[in-house]
């Protein structure tokens, strides 16, 4: 037995890949005599289209495979398993009612291609979802078909290009605070925009004053994460749309920190014209591996007529898709979305409503500074502010024994949590971004806190067993740089 075998047991020493697995001529299933007329695939293929020889795939029993797979499963960490204190990333965990109501007949046999007389139902929830979204916000309008909130921030971004276009003139610059998501640089620098970086100001907030110097006439937008990404609420929001609006441009609030927010603040009252939001951040779907996303996109009435199409729309009961929008800026998805994201969110809603919405508010927020108070004084905290659903902490305590930020992280994975976010957001150095959510108990925080203060305590007292974690986990401290770049995927 070599390192790359298994014992053949329950107990996996080493997973091999399915190319190491092969064996010549095994097959996982078989076929019965064929009753169609073989033909020759040259005929039915131009040339060049075939190959040469079989593809190199594995060859293997229904057991293999089986089993392979599952093994995978039981190394992996699961939102099923245990605290994920990763920041930036709202909702952790999929409530099981909403995978239940995804799962009814009625939506897994619905085919993307019916007509719409047969799916009424479908569209009566779309078009339910987009209003009910558009109360939580406060605007106008909403379109659920971007598959992420990166695809919501280029919908947007490309209705805001529509609508200064509109008026004669595209407007050449956008507005981006240093403590916003990543993504929304790259979706203004796709809609051909210049990005301007605004410097947060020492409580990690925009600065009015600094919107005021930078804001003209060539200005599309200000694109803002509110809260932004130190989990701080950006109190000054409506005096810095008031300077932009002044100006003629928007304000784009970037949305996917909504479950800090929700019920207690509606952006479109305080002057956003446009946002999106994250249904699987927020609204009953996890993030990441919890499957796909949806980053509706709410405006106010000035952006309506720039909406992507189809829209769904209400006649004496009846529900159509339309199409006739001269001012759209088209179609930026098929079908209907991520339809299935769409179910559990609006699952999600109709379960908690109003007030269960504003309670799953309250104790993110608690949460979040829960684990501020206990930490404080074991990590460094650059900006020591009231926060909303996360808290970031830097390693600047930690350096002095030369312990840094990855090296925490990984020592964590001994106590049996999954690190939180590391190295984010930029403008804070050595950042370890924390956040809890709606869903985690007292106890399960006390035990994450009461680790993280052990760990801090070891940094000082005994600092190589830091810097030399994980010790107890399956796969020591991997090399990740060399296994971005030398992959093993195959035999070859």
């Amino acid at each position: 037995m070599t390192d790359k075998t298994y014992t053949g047991c329950n107990l996996a020493l080493e997973e091999p890949t399915l190319f190491e697995q092969s064996v010549e001529g095994r097959l996982g299933l078989t076929f019965g005599p064929s009753d169609v007329p073989q033909t020759n695939p040259a005929a039915l293929f131009e040339g060049g289209l075939l190959r040469d020889k079989p593809a190199l795939l594995p060859e293997l029993s229904e057991t293999d495979v089986t089993r392979h797979f599952t093994r995978l499963s039981t190394f992996n960490y699961s939102k099923d398993i245990g605290f994920y204190p990763l920041g930036s990333c709202t909702m952790k965990y999929n409530p099981k009612i909403a995978n239940k109501v995804v799962s009814l007949e009625g939506f897994t046999q619905t085919h993307p291609y019916q007509d719409v007389s047969t799916v009424q139902g479908n569209l009566e929830l779309i078009y339910t979802l987009e209003r009910d979204l558009a109360e939580i916000c406060g605007m106008d309008a909403v379109t659920v078909w971007p598959a992420a909130g990166s695809h919501g921030e280029l919908t947007g971004m490309l209705m805001t290009r529509a609508y200064h276009t509109a008026k004669g003139n595209p407007r050449r610059k956008v507005l981006i605070p240093d403590s916003a998501h990543g993504t929304n640089p790259a979706s203004a620098a796709i809609c051909n925009y210049d990005v301007v970086e605004i410097k947060s100001n020492e409580c990690g907030l925009v600065n009015p004053a600094e919107v005021e110097r930078l804001m003209d006439n060539e200005v599309a937008a200000l694109m803002i994460t509110n809260p932004n990404t130190l989990g701080i609420f950006e109190r000054d929001f409506k005096k810095v749309a008031d300077i932009v609006h002044s100006k003629g441009g928007l304000i784009y609030c970037d949305g996917a920190n909504l479950n800090a927010l929700m019920g207690y603040v509606r952006m479109g009252e305080i002057g956003c014209d446009v946002m999106h939001l994250n249904l699987h951040k927020t609204f009953g779907t996890p993030h990441g591996g919890g499957g796909p996303g949806s980053g509706p996109v709410a405006v106010k009435k000035h952006l309506e007529p720039f909406l992507p199409i189809p829209i769904v729309t209400k006649n004496q009961g009846h529900y159509a898709l339309d199409e006739n929008r001269p001012q759209s800026i088209g179609r930026i998805k098929s079908f209907y979305g991520n339809f299935g994201v769409l179910i559990r969110a609006y699952a999600y809603i109709k379960e908690l409503g109003g007030e269960g919405l504003l309670a799953a508010s309250r104790l993110a927020v608690l949460n979040a500074n829960y684990i501020k108070a206990r930490l404080k004084g074991a990590y460094d905290l650059p900006y020591d502010c009231p926060v909303l659903h996360e808290c970031v902490f830097s390693d600047k305590i930690q350096n002095e024994y030369g312990v840094r930020t990855i090296d925490i992280a990984k020592r964590l994975m001994d106590y049996g949590f999954h690190p939180p976010t590391v190295y984010f957001p930029l403008i804070v150095h050595g950042a370890i971004m924390i956040e809890p959510t709606e869903t985690e108990s007292k106890a399960l925080l006390d035990r994450f806190c009461e680790s993280m203060i052990m760990i801090a305590k070891e940094c000082k007292e005994n600092p190589e067993i830091v810097k030399g974690a994980p010790h107890k986990t399956f796969r020591r401290r991997l090399d990740e740089v060399k296994a971005a770049r030398e992959l093993c995927l195959s035999a070859s």
